[in-house]
């Protein structure tokens, strides 16, 4: 979309300040993400870990010239050749000129929600249609209150069709979508969990999201379930557009699935007219997802025979930038599923914000960006325009069309009609030493550039969703006063999921502190780019030196502890160094004396300017449990005295903490200035351990299936020996990759195509055996060991230990694949 400032001005009601009246054409509410500062208008979001305003000066020294505000600048003399235009509420204005963007275009538009499924639906949606309309939808998971306004602006001239996702996580944002998207379709996936701790029930949130369709023509919607379909009715929509497995009297009736070794069949019955579909996936929510597909087809008269070719094709959606280990140290990003303009810059964004690639060469491998509706010169004179901003070192471009428009790109790059001439070329093998981003449209098959790339490793990986665990962030902050700072537990290599990616992620949240045990774990994070404050939770005597030298802030628990670090500290010559001192109010652990040291602490920090306390804090024993709450409020009243103690000695503020994630939770009163989240990061709930969002997924794969008659044994020492004849697979995981042997011999089991298979055998070193005799699957399919579908604490059920100790025991020959949704 383009518009003036001017015209912005009065769309938004705007105080026009400034006499800069440029084109708009981008909108960008994320200072990192600047791609084209000449047509960019900047809003100035304030959140409640940031302020967008502070951010003003820098990118005025960068080029953008437009900016909405909320606080016109003290020194509005700077910026001569600006225009500022304020309002009352950026965010806000930001939905409201979407808005506008939106009303210009009178075509169908689909708005997409659910707890589950909205991308893939998206996505496929995409994939069956644009063979005939050119299609505009939300990049990757753009489904937020800046999301989805960033994705309508996105429509333009050639514009058929709109597909838009709108995620709600509380009471009141669905209303705003909706004036964003307001959707001609409408389609409701599904109602989970998700965001459930901001709603009063399950109705609410449903009748939230429902919202989305209240002036659709047609919602379409899963009438098996009832919730949904009894708030359907209350939509709003014109037209009720249900499918159900049950009703033989609905608008789109599937009356069979037939799930088979790879794909499944489904047979319906549409007005009338029976037809089949056959999908490439056998799960459940695929299917569901692909019903969702198969009901906006038929409502746009798609023809049956073209919908059952399609279907067949589908790919799976990757929603996710894969960071992989590639050959000859190169690392290797993983977008080659899809590939337009705006998520080529998102994914050079992505790139470009990752520490590891400070120092090294940046390439690109792009293929042909398809069906855009503009000529091949203005469209790659744009992408040569975004490889400059974005600092790109070398292309290597793939296809007829961008092979054609080589002149338009500086610097070093390469060329080639097709992904086969690319491999059969030396030039893959010649990347060294890089981070290398792999971008390609479907067509193009890019998934055989990644394999020749990456790095062959163990089978075995351990999947990491970073967004998920964004989601255990804001379920934690739901419970906390917007000026209480955070501390997120990373140590033991963030829990098992890998500490340097985890810590980066969180640093992005605005997390206030990253602890670790050892000085030597604080200084990995800090060589892979970490600059975020950084507590040293168990430091050493050893370490002073490198707490020194990486500014890592170590815990103080003794006086022992405290006279070492201050002779380092003046022998280095250090001064006011941070520490943070630790009281021991019960768990009789590590910690000062509340009630008989504090004076002598205070004495000795006087005596001295090496060092100075910048937190205070204690560990609740049995904040999980109201079994002890007596315990914790004696802890908290030793812990008030102590710490007041403390402070009454100094003039400067001493922050206080003793809430870790189930005191968050359970004691709101006792947060005070700072809280501490470990395992609730990850995903689990330390009070019943329940999974809030699944971060970590261990997965491997079927390396062989063998029959085997009953009576023979399996695995070492012939500890099971079968009852029937069976099919036992092996697969490439064993207790030297964090698979505890107790689970061996039918004690354990883990998921094969959704369905459990029981461990037979002793587990050995690498491989072990699973009886796969009930399930249809061949070799080569993938195995989950505990995650999505899994949760880890069935495993620590099943081992009567705790979910920490299954999540830390896996290996670190275990590669970690990092993942957003």
């Amino acid at each position: 979309m383009h518009y003036t400032i001017e015209q912005v001005g009065k769309i938004l009601k705007a105080n026009h300040l400034g006499v800069h009246d440029g084109m708009i054409n981008w909108l960008l509410t994320d200072s990192r993400s600047l791609s084209f500062p000449e047509g960019t208008l900047f809003f100035a979001i304030h959140t409640q870990k940031n302020d967008g305003h502070h951010y003003i000066e820098d990118l005025y020294k960068r080029g953008v010239r437009s900016f909405v505000i909320e606080k016109i600048p003290d020194n509005l003399s700077a910026y001569p050749k600006a225009a500022f235009l304020q309002v009352p509420n950026s965010l806000e204005a930001l939905q409201q000129l979407a808005t506008a963007c939106r009303l210009e275009f009178q075509i169908p538009v689909i708005g997409v929600t659910g707890s589950n499924g909205k991308t893939v639906v998206k996505e496929w949606i995409n994939q069956l249609l644009s063979p005939d309309m050119h299609i505009v939808r939300s990049p990757r998971s753009y489904n937020s209150q800046v999301g989805v306004p960033l994705s309508v602006w996105l429509l333009n001239d050639h514009s058929e069709l709109g597909v838009f996702e709108a995620g709600i996580s509380k009471v009141g944002e669905m209303e705003r979508l909706q004036q964003v998207v307001q959707p001609t379709i409408g389609v409701f996936t599904n109602l989970g969990t998700a965001h459930q701790e901001n709603f009063a029930s399950k109705e609410e949130k449903c009748r939230e999201k429902m919202q989305l369709f209240k002036h659709s023509d047609v919602l379409i919607f899963n009438a098996d379930d009832v919730l949904i379909a009894d708030c359907a009715k209350e939509s709003g929509a014109a037209h009720l557009m249900a499918w159900s497995q049950k009703d033989a009297s609905s608008e789109l009736f599937i009356s069979r699935v037939q799930k088979k070794v790879s794909s499944t069949l489904i047979s319906y019955q549409y007005k009338g007219d029976k037809g089949q579909i056959e999908i490439p996936f056998i799960s459940d929510a695929s299917v569901e997802n692909a019903i969702h597909c198969l009901a906006v087809c038929l409502y746009l008269h798609l023809s049956q025979t073209v919908i059952k070719e399609r279907m067949l094709q589908l790919e799976q959606v990757a929603m996710r930038l894969e960071v992989k280990e590639a050959q000859r140290g190169c690392v290797l990003i993983n977008d080659s599923y899809n590939s337009d303009i705006q998520s080529l810059d998102i994914a050079l964004d992505f790139m470009n914000r990752r520490p590891d690639a400070s120092g090294k060469r940046r390439t690109l491998i792009l293929s042909d960006i398809l069906q855009t509706g503009l000529t091949a010169g203005r469209l790659y004179e744009q992408v040569a325009q975004l490889l400059d901003t974005r600092n790109v070192n070398c292309l290597i471009g793939v296809g007829p069309e961008i092979s054609s428009c080589a002149s338009l790109f500086k610097g070093e790059s390469y060329f080639f009609k097709t992904t086969r001439d690319l491999l059969e070329s030396a030039i893959l093998q010649k990347l060294s030493g890089e981070v290398v981003l792999v971008k390609g449209a479907r067509p193009f098959g890019f998934e055989k550039v990644i394999e020749s790339l990456e790095l062959k490793v163990h089978e075995t990986i351990l999947e990491v969703n970073l967004n998920a665990l964004v989601q255990n962030i804001n379920y934690y902050r739901s419970f906390m006063k917007p000026e209480t700072k955070m501390v997120c537990m990373v140590k033991a290599s963030g829990y098992g999921t890998g500490a340097l990616e985890v810590s980066k992620t969180l640093q992005d949240c605005g997390v206030d502190y990253l602890a670790v045990a050892v000085a030597d774990e604080g200084a990995d994070l800090r060589k892979g780019g970490v600059t975020g404050n950084i507590l040293i939770m168990n430091p050493e005597m050893t370490s002073f030196k490198t707490l020194f030298d990486y500014q890592l802030e170590p815990e103080v628990y003794n006086f022992g502890l405290l006279e070492a670090l201050i002779h380092a500290a003046e022998k280095e010559g250090v001064t006011n160094f941070p520490i943070h001192i630790k009281l021991d109010t019960g768990m009789h652990r590590l910690g000062f004396n509340p009630e008989t040291d504090m004076q002598q602490l205070v004495d000795r920090l006087h005596k001295q300017t090496a060092v100075i306390p910048k937190s205070v804090f204690s560990h609740f024993v049995g904040s999980d449990s109201s079994a002890f709450d007596a315990f914790s409020d004696r802890q908290f009243a030793l812990f008030k005295k102590g710490s007041e103690a403390l402070q009454a000695g100094f003039g400067h503020k001493i922050i206080r903490h003793i809430c870790n994630s189930a005191g968050i939770e359970r004691f709101p009163e006792r947060h005070l200035d700072m809280v501490r989240l470990g395992l609730g990061i990850y995903g689990i709930n330390s009070i019943d351990n329940e999974v809030i969002h699944n971060v970590a997924t261990l997965k491997t794969t079927i390396l062989q299936i063998r029959e085997v008659p009953a009576g023979d044994s399996i695995g070492y020492s012939r500890k099971t020996v079968l009852e029937r004849d069976s099919r036992i697979a092996a697969i490439p995981i064993g207790y030297a990759d964090g698979l505890n042997r107790r689970l061996g011999n039918r004690k354990g089991f883990c998921l094969v195509n959704d369905q459990p298979a029981s461990y037979v055998g002793n587990i050995c070193m690498d491989v072990c055996m699973i009886d796969v005799s009930d399930i249809s699957c061949k070799e080569g399919d993938k195995v989950e060991i505990f995650g999505d579908n899994l949760p880890v604490r069935t495993l620590s059920d099943l081992l009567e230990t705790i979910p920490y100790e299954v999540l830390t025991s896996v290996s670190t020959r275990v590669k970690r694949v990092y993942y957003k949704d």
